[in-house]
């Protein structure tokens, strides 16, 4: 084996005969020292050159290498100029790109790279269409406030947007507002597609929450032909074009009080050609006129939709009853029992028993929810059968007639919190004749 001067400039490569090339490369891969940067590449010669980390290439490497080459065979360890870069060397990642480009930015304005610089970069984003909504804890350090537009076009630039935003926290007030500040471009709006349902809204103005798919994939896959649905917290139309489009209502209620929610959900119906199926009602739903239409009603708010359960009650009919889904944050933390209206509860007549989760019926619970642990389905079965209950009484004190509600289903939406999901409950309710 020859040995060449390696003080040059260059890159570490074994050079040998075509035949051997998958031979040395099994060997250098499984010892770690094949250079995955650069191509095994042909040299004018018609040797093949395999590039080497040639500070890992130790003494015991270069003697197996000639123990394992037949007889007749050449091995060099020398340095090729121009290495061709591999194709995963070639391709940066958009974390890698920002920056690299952030880092060259920052040193052209005569500051240095630094560790704080380095954890305040964002490590997720969201991405709706040439907008990109940056995560609420990047890019505070002071000394991006100096550099001023010249970071968010940087930026824009790296992850292959137009616009920037950045998030902040959801506002407490009553419409949950998102707090996003708008760092590049003159508006918020953008256009999505989720399951072929078109979605336009305001990013600085309204949410759109990924963590909600499954449930409107839920709902798209509900048979609702010739019902009528009667949703009590619209919003931009998350639930409500699954019914339309999808599900096949045949007419919606969408109830919503926040203007600009209310705004992008009137778009939202144009968008996808079924605004005649549906009727906007703006305001607050406990002042809704509606009474006795709806073969369902969806009470998609979180942490509770408990403010509109009497509302949900008055707008079902009143001869077959009907389905409520009702949204709700249950809390399971261990070794503590919670009971979320427990004081509704009280005896339950004969003949008007809840089917929960008990009993050999847990099929009602969604799919993947058996790996939970045993608080949680607990917590959530004592939430069901408390609301089943309030519901219940809510219906008879409103109809003068007795009813029942039945527990059909419970679907886990997200994990919200430590030890708090996201549930919702599909809740049977029918008259008793």
């Amino acid at each position: 084996m020859e040995v060449e001067d390696l003080n040059s400039c260059g890159t570490a490569a074994l050079v040998t005969k075509p035949q051997f090339t998958q031979l040395l490369r099994k060997y250098l891969e499984t010892e770690g020292v094949l250079d995955s940067r650069f191509r095994i590449q042909k040299l004018p010669d018609g040797a093949m050159a395999l590039p080497v980390l040639s500070q890992s290439l130790q003494e015991q490497h270069l003697k197996h290498l000639k123990e394992s080459i037949p007889p007749g065979g050449t091995c060099a360890l020398m340095w090729i100029q121009n290495p061709v870069p591999s194709k995963s060397a070639r391709v940066r990642s958009p974390i890698q790109k920002l920056r690299e480009e952030l880092e060259s930015l920052v040193l052209a304005c005569g500051a240095a790279w630094s560790e704080e610089l380095e954890k305040d970069l964002p490590r997720s984003w969201q991405r709706h269409g040439d907008l990109v909504l940056l995560s609420e804890g990047s890019f505070r350090s002071a000394l991006w406030g100096e550099i001023g537009l010249e970071l968010w076009q940087t930026v824009a630039g790296a992850l292959g947007a137009k616009r920037l935003g950045r998030h902040g926290r959801v506002q407490s007030d009553s419409f949950r507002s998102p707090t996003v500040t708008l760092l590049l471009g003159e508006d918020g709006w953008v256009e999505q597609v989720d399951n072929g349902i078109w979605y336009r809204f305001d990013v600085t103005r309204c949410m759109l929450s990924p963590g909600n798919i499954t449930e409107k994939l839920r709902i798209a896959s509900l048979r609702c032909a010739g019902e009528v649905v009667v949703d009590l917290y619209a919003g931009i139309g998350y639930f409500t074009l699954p019914y339309l489009v999808h599900a096949g209502a045949a007419f919606v209620y969408a109830c919503e009080w926040n203007p600009h929610a209310v705004e992008a959900l009137q778009q939202n119906l144009l968008l996808n050609g079924v605004q005649h199926r549906c009727c906007v009602h703006e305001g607050d739903n406990r002042k809704l006129e509606l009474r006795d239409v709806a073969d369902r009603v969806n009470l998609g708010l979180i942490p509770t939709s408990e403010e509109g359960w009497p509302v949900a009650c008055r707008v079902l009919r009143k001869d077959v009853g009907g389905i409520l889904h009702i949204h709700q944050n249950v809390e399971s933390f261990p070794g503590k029992a919670l009971q979320p209206g427990q004081d509704h509860q009280g005896p339950t007549p004969k003949g008007q028993e809840d089917k929960g989760l008990h009993g050999g019926n847990d099929a009602v619970l969604g799919a993947g929810t058996s790996a939970l642990c045993p608080a949680a389905q607990s917590a959530w079965q004592k939430w069901a059968e408390a609301t089943g209950s309030q519901i219940r009484m809510l219906l008879q004190e409103l109809d003068r007639k007795p009813w029942r509600t039945n527990i059909l289903h419970i679907e886990l939406v997200k994990s919200y919190a430590p030890h708090v999901h996201h549930i919702v409950l599909d809740l049977d309710c029918r008259p008793l004749s």
